[in-house]
């Protein structure tokens, strides 16, 4: 959807949040598919390290186009 998005918003000055925000949940594509967006205002900690064994914990799996990039996260059962 990102091309979308981007066609969308072609030429409009991105002046605030909510213009940003308006402007991708007002984008469609040719079958129909269409954006929700709402603005997240909570404010995350930085700097939280996890552990190598719960990163590997983490089931990943890869794409066929470009898996390196490209993967769904699995549920852990």
């Amino acid at each position: 959807m990102f091309s979308f998005i981007s066609i969308n918003w072609r030429g409009r000055p991105l002046t605030t949040y909510n213009v940003i925000v308006n402007l991708i949940s007002n984008t469609k594509n040719k079958t129909g598919l269409e954006i929700f967006a709402e603005l997240d205002e909570n404010v995350y900690a930085k700097g939280i390290k996890i552990s190598d064994e719960d990163f590997k914990s983490i089931k990943l799996k890869k794409c066929k186009f470009h898996g390196e990039w490209n993967y769904i996260i699995k549920c852990r059962d």
